[in-house]
């Protein structure tokens, strides 16, 4: 170990958490081979199979250690997943201080690099006498959000949703209150005493690695890095997103069926990992898509009360039922819908698809720009309002469907969209802005390009911090 420089990892549990900070440690160990990283995983009850198989495919400069699990009799059922995710951490916590502790007496750590969820680890680092940085898995303009909220607050009596004009946050377009995260919405909420303690908290750390990259967000970038106000460093080294899978057979089905479509002629519709729909709204997108006449990939879940009641756990439901009925057989040369896990990345490289219909969760979006695909802003929940509102307002780079009074987006709606994105005017000059965006994702990376050099920056930072350490432990 003389001549590496080791760093230690702590995700949030949950192979969704896991992923992206493993992602961003390959490059690190990549780019720069000296450095060593401990993963440190928290989990609810057993770690996924999916997050052990995933671990056993690493560089050999890359472990991890599994902590005991906490079980789910601890943490309450009511619970929404942020909390639930929260109270693991905070459960493991002395278990993660001992293997900390244990890592550092073995070789001085150089830096702590956590999901926002584990912050509290702070404190392990400051005892440990390290850097602690925090990785920050949404855009730029989120972070500027969260930096920005403990102002917000002291600033803003009531809650955001009821202040009629837009809300301007550094960096970042214009925004309604309403369209701010969902933990924010209600500030009697135990989850928004939680976000804004994350958020204060955040002003305390030694630096923020943030998955976005100069180029695509350059207003938010200049808000977080311009000195004087009063943010720790921030470090766009973006975009970052898994570049494999153990899986990819599971999705042959769909990509076999891609080969048969015409270029850029398939609209690809998903809502990722955790985005439902009611059943109203499942029935609106299939005659909207129907009525479209243009070729679309759905992956279909089952209604949103029903994912609900399992207390986000798997239903025996199978997402098909939920159809209008003759829905299949109508659209059959059409359409294909696939109710399970598909390759997405594969997907949006295929030279079939023409458009993406998304809930803007913020890896789908760095996955939409590295491939080029235009965009149908359709955000759920979290953090996704304010990333269609870059994408739409910012970037101009997607098409948002407006909803009706019952927050329904309808089916006419979705076919005029679906023909505008895929065919219209507007769509192909969402296509231009996005190809060039591409080649800006692209150029991020290469040697002397805005992220690889920004990553060496943080590299060099924490051998720096590294080597003041062994000066400190020599001259005792």
């Amino acid at each position: 170990m003389e001549k590496t420089t080791p760093i230690a990892v702590v995700p949030s549990p949950g192979f969704s958490h896991l992923i992206p900070l493993l992602e961003f440690s390959k490059r690190l160990v990549h780019l720069h081979p000296d450095f060593h990283v401990t993963f440190i995983i928290p989990s609810l009850e057993s770690p996924p199979s999916a997050s052990i198989v995933y671990l056993q495919n690493l560089p050999s400069n890359i472990q991890s250690i599994f902590l005991p699990p906490i079980s789910k009799q601890d943490v309450p059922k009511d619970a929404n997943i942020a909390f639930q995710i929260q109270l693991t951490v905070a459960k493991s916590l002395p278990s993660l201080q001992h293997e900390l502790k244990s890592l550092n007496s073995k070789f001085h750590l150089a830096a702590i690099v956590a999901d926002p969820f584990a912050i509290e680890v702070l404190s392990f680092a400051k005892e440990l006498n390290t850097l602690f940085f925090i990785y920050s898995y949404s855009a730029a303009s989120t972070l500027s959000f969260c930096l920005c909220l403990p102002t917000l607050h002291d600033e803003i009596s009531g809650e955001f949703g009821d202040v009629p004009d837009p809300i301007q946050i550094p960096g970042c377009v214009p925004l309604y209150g309403g369209d701010f995260p969902d933990p924010v919405q209600n500030r009697s909420s135990e989850a928004y005493t939680m976000f804004l303690q994350q958020s204060k908290t955040l002003l305390s750390v030694d630096g923020i690695l943030v998955n976005s990259f100069t180029e695509m967000e350059e207003r938010a970038a200049r808000a977080l890095t311009q000195k004087g106000n009063g943010y720790p460093p921030v470090y766009p080294i973006g975009p970052i997103t898994q570049t494999g899978s153990n899986c990819e057979e599971k999705g042959s089905e769909c990509l076999k069926w891609l080969e048969n479509q015409p270029p850029s002629s398939v609209l690809y519709v998903s809502f990722g990992s955790g985005g439902t729909l009611s059943q109203d709204q499942i029935n609106e997108l299939a005659f909207g898509l129907e009525h479209s006449g243009k070729k679309f990939l759905w992956v279909l879940r089952v209604p949103s009360n029903l994912v609900n009641a399992a207390y986000l756990g798997s239903t025996n439901e199978n997402p098909l039922d939920f159809l209008p009925e003759g829905f299949l057989k109508r659209t059959r040369e059409q359409g294909f819908v696939i109710p399970s896990w598909v390759p997405q990345v594969s997907i949006l490289s295929h030279g079939s698809v023409g458009g993406f219909l998304s809930h803007c969760g913020w890896n789908s979006t760095l996955e939409s720009v590295q491939k080029g695909v235009p965009l149908m802003a359709w955000p759920l929940f979290v953090e996704q309002k304010m990333n269609a509102a870059l994408l739409t307002d910012g970037l101009n780079v997607a098409l948002r469907p407006k909803v009706n009074e019952n927050g329904i987006v309808e089916r006419e709606e979705i076919a005029k969209l679906a023909e505008s994105l895929m065919e219209g005017e507007e769509g192909k000059e969402i296509r231009k802005r996005m190809k060039d965006l591409r080649g800006a994702s692209s150029n991020a990376h290469k040697e002397d390009g805005s992220s690889a050099n920004t990553l060496s920056e943080v590299a060099l930072k924490w051998r720096n911090n590294l080597d003041e350490i062994h000066k400190k432990v020599l001259n005792l």
